[in-house]
C-alpha cells in the first residue's frame, strides 16, 4: 500500500477516535435543548409537518437512499459508472459497509429509549430529558427509539465510499465523502427542525457510520495482508 494511502487511513482513524472528545463534550454541554428551542415553542415544533421536510427531505430522501444502496449492492456483480474503477472486492466492501452502518444505527435505535424532542415536556410532550446513554437502561417517559438519528444515516452511511475509492481515485473519493457528509447533515438538520432529533443524535450517527466504514476497511486490509 502506498505510504500516502496508509497515512490517510491512519489520519482518518485518528479523526474517528478524536471525534469522541467533542461529541462527549457536546453531550455534557446541555446544548441539545437550547438548539432545539430555536425551532420550537412550549406547544411543539411548528415545522413538524412541513411538506418539504416530511415529504421531500424525509420520505423522498429515504427512498432515494435505499435505491442507492440497492444500486451499490447490484453493482458488486454488475458494475456501472464509477464502480467500474473498483475491483469486485472493493465494490463488495463499499456495499457491505454502507448497509452495515445503516443497519447498526437502526439496531441502536431499536434498543434505546431516548425520545424525540417533540416528545419532551418543555416542548409540549410528556418525556423528561435523560442522557441518551442512560436510556439504554431506563425510559424517559416518552415513546423512545430516537437515538441515534436514523434518517441522517441515509447520507452518512455512504462515507464508506471514501475508503473504497481512495486508492484508485482519490479525487472521486473526496467528492464522494463530501456529498455523503453534506447529505447526512442536511437530512439531520431537517429532522431537527421538525423536532424528530437532537443535534447529538445526528452527530453520533456520523460517528457510528464513520467508525463502521473504518472498521470494515481495517478488517479488509488485515485479511489482505494475511493472504499469500
Amino acid at each position: 500500500m502506498p505510504a500516502a494511502s496508509a497515512n490517510s487511513r491512519k489520519l482518518f482513524a485518528a479523526a474517528a477516535l478524536l471525534g469522541l472528545v467533542p461529541l462527549l463534550a457536546w453531550d455534557a454541554s446541555g446544548l441539545d435543548s437550547v438548539l432545539a428551542s430555536w425551532s420550537a415553542s412550549a406547544s411543539g415544533f411548528p415545522l413538524r409537518d412541513n411538506w418539504w421536510l416530511t415529504v421531500v427531505l424525509h420520505d423522498g430522501a429515504r427512498r432515494l437512499a435505499w435505491a442507492a444502496m440497492l444500486a451499490l449492492s447490484l453493482g458488486v456483480w454488475w458494475p456501472f459508472g464509477p464502480l467500474r474503477r473498483l475491483t469486485q472486492a472493493q465494490r463488495l466492501q463499499l456495499a457491505a459497509s454502507t448497509l452495515l452502518a445503516a443497519a447498526l444505527v437502526s439496531l441502536l435505535k431499536s434498543v434505546n429509549a431516548a425520545s424525540c424532542p417533540w416528545a419532551m415536556a418543555e416542548f409540549g410532550g410528556v418525556a423528561r430529558h435523560r442522557s441518551h446513554w442512560a436510556t439504554f437502561f431506563v425510559t424517559d417517559g416518552g415513546g423512545g427509539h430516537c437515538f441515534p438519528a436514523g434518517h441522517a444515516s441515509s447520507g452518512f452511511a455512504f462515507v464508506s465510499g471514501w475508503f473504497a475509492f481512495r486508492r484508485q481515485a482519490q479525487r472521486l473519493a473526496w467528492a464522494w465523502l463530501g456529498v455523503a457528509l453534506a447529505a447526512g447533515a442536511v437530512l439531520g438538520i431537517a429532522q431537527q427542525l421538525r423536532g424528530a432529533h437532537f443535534m447529538s443524535h445526528t452527530l453520533w450517527t456520523l460517528w457510528v457510520c464513520w467508525g463502521t466504514a473504518w472498521l470494515v476497511d481495517a478488517l479488509v486490509r488485515w485479511r489482505a495482508a494475511r493472504m499469500p
